[in-house]
């Protein structure tokens, strides 16, 4: 079986992607935050549970993903997101608890869209 990767740019290219369970709609020069991922700063990642590209009049379903696409990445670094507040309250118990949370993101640069 031959296969063939086409490199797709252009400004109106755009790929939806699952990275960590959750999906992200990514074009090329994109930056967007993700779960902590554990890539130090500056390395390459790739993913390839793209599961639609479209842009430019033509549309490229998965069922569940696109053999052979992937997305071309960049890491930025790490950085810790905003707190978040948990409180637990019972009323006429006494009972009051307050924590505090703060998510550790990963900042990716999307650099291309390959299409298998």
């Amino acid at each position: 079986m031959l296969e063939c990767f086409v490199v797709l740019g252009g400004e109106n290219i755009y790929a939806v992607v699952d990275i960590g369970g959750k999906q992200y709609k990514v074009a090329p020069k994109q930056t967007i935050e993700v779960e902590r991922l554990g890539v130090p700063e500056g390395d390459a990642v790739e993913f390839d549970r793209v599961l639609f590209i479209g842009g430019d009049g033509d549309a490229l379903v998965g069922d569940p993903t696109i053999r052979g696409a992937k997305v071309k990445a960049t890491s930025l670094g790490e950085a810790k997101g905003d707190k978040t507040i948990v409180f637990k309250y019972k009323p006429k118990r006494r009972y009051r608890t307050k924590k505090g949370h703060r998510q550790i993101h990963t900042t990716l640069q999307i650099n291309e869209i390959v299409r298998g």
